[in-house]
């Protein structure tokens, strides 16, 4: 009988893990506050239970803690001061707090990456009454940013004053903007034993802030390859973390390794895994947190495209004529998000056998048919 996990978060994240949870016949509880979100709706029958509270809600985390043997986390948006408060002896955390502390804040997790000799744009604390050091510069807050959300791009000291008429926050974590010729990701999972596995590198396509699309396996030297394994190593091992977790990184045209972002969890640069890879990153996470043997990350297919279904338009609709066009051409996922807005990650297409020179055509295909119902005014390039 394998141990219950128990997820702090609905979203899809905690759907497609409830997903490969059921196959390795894992139990799974979910806690989240908002009882239309993802998990809930798309998995409610299948989950061995659920509790609609807030994170930080005493009587929700004991509910949770009581039902389960391990907790794990979907977001980075938890209070690590409370679950420490809350913690039982008979709940094991995975990943644990301890590895979490240094992550949660991003200026606090430039220090940590920095401190272990890893690789890092050049970055400062910044407040309001600070001059920015230089610009272009990239703003990040330090808490609760994602899918460009709390993050914008400084050109003018204009920019700089509007920032703080907006973001009612003491302080963010100010980056030099870095010219690189692509974005990478990398997934791997941690066993409790100290195990890694490591999945093929991708290339991602952002656009305002924003995942477009992710391409697999990247097209890399095979150095290059070595050298984002071994950061990834060094910075799991360092963390002594548990279960998956993502990486994204700038590759400058010198050949220049810069890490951009870390993700204690699950990622939507590891979606291909689902269907492009022998065992998802779903799958590995909950063998990894529940201490089975990790699976094979090898790819089984020559190219895998995972392009991400974002809205485009602010309207209540569930493109249900789009999605089963694209399911012609490839899996298509969708997260049960019916209210559409500009940049909201509704789902994802995956498309495999892609040739690295085909990405741009089936890239504006899906595309075109994703938006082909929106007004001109609607649609964003």
């Amino acid at each position: 009988m394998h141990p219950t996990v128990g997820v702090l978060g609905g979203g899809q994240l905690a759907w497609l893990l409830a997903r490969a949870a059921q196959d390795l016949d894992i139990p799974l509880w979910v806690q989240t506050p908002r009882p239309d979100d993802p998990a809930i709706v798309l998995a409610g029958n299948h989950l061995a239970g659920t509790v609609i509270a807030p994170w930080d809600d005493p009587a929700g985390l004991a509910q949770l803690l009581t039902q389960c043997h391990i907790v794990t986390f979907e977001n980075e948006w938890v209070n690590l001061p409370f679950l420490a408060q809350q913690a039982t002896p008979q709940v094991v955390f995975r990943p644990s707090l301890a590895s979490l502390s240094p992550l949660l804040d991003k200026y606090h997790q430039r220090c940590y990456v920095k401190s272990l000799g890893l690789p890092v744009p050049a970055f400062w604390l910044l407040r309001p009454e600070d001059s920015p050091p230089t610009l272009p510069l990239v703003v990040k807050a330090r808490r609760h940013g994602y899918d460009g959300l709390g993050t914008r791009i400084i050109h003018t000291a204009a920019d700089w004053a509007a920032l703080w008429q907006t973001w009612a926050v003491p302080s963010v974590l100010a980056e030099v903007w870095v010219p690189f010729d692509q974005e990478l990701a990398v997934i791997a999972a941690r066993h409790p034993q100290g195990d890694i596995a490591t999945y093929p590198v991708s290339r991602t396509y952002q656009a305002q802030q924003v995942c477009h699309w992710v391409y697999t396996p990247a097209s890399l030297p095979p150095s290059v390859v070595q050298t984002l394994y071994q950061h990834t190593h060094t910075l799991m091992t360092a963390l002594d973390y548990q279960g998956v977790l993502a990486t994204e990184w700038f590759y400058l045209a010198d050949g220049t390794l810069l890490l951009n972002e870390i993700a204690p969890r699950t990622h939507n640069s590891g979606h291909y895994t689902l269907d492009a890879c022998q065992t998802s990153q779903f799958h590995q996470h909950l063998r990894a947190i529940t201490a089975q043997p990790l699976g094979s990350t090898a790819l089984t297919t020559s190219g895998a495209l995972m392009v991400n279904l974002l809205g485009y338009e602010t309207a209540t609709r569930d493109y249900a004529r789009q999605r089963q066009q694209l399911s012609a051409w490839g899996r298509v996922y969708w997260y049960g998000k019916n209210q559409s807005r500009p940049g909201r990650k509704l789902g994802h297409v995956t498309l495999l056998d892609v040739p690295p020179q085909a990405i741009d055509h089936w890239v504006a295909q899906v595309q075109s048919v994703w938006q082909s119902g929106a007004t001109p005014a609607n649609l964003i390039h």
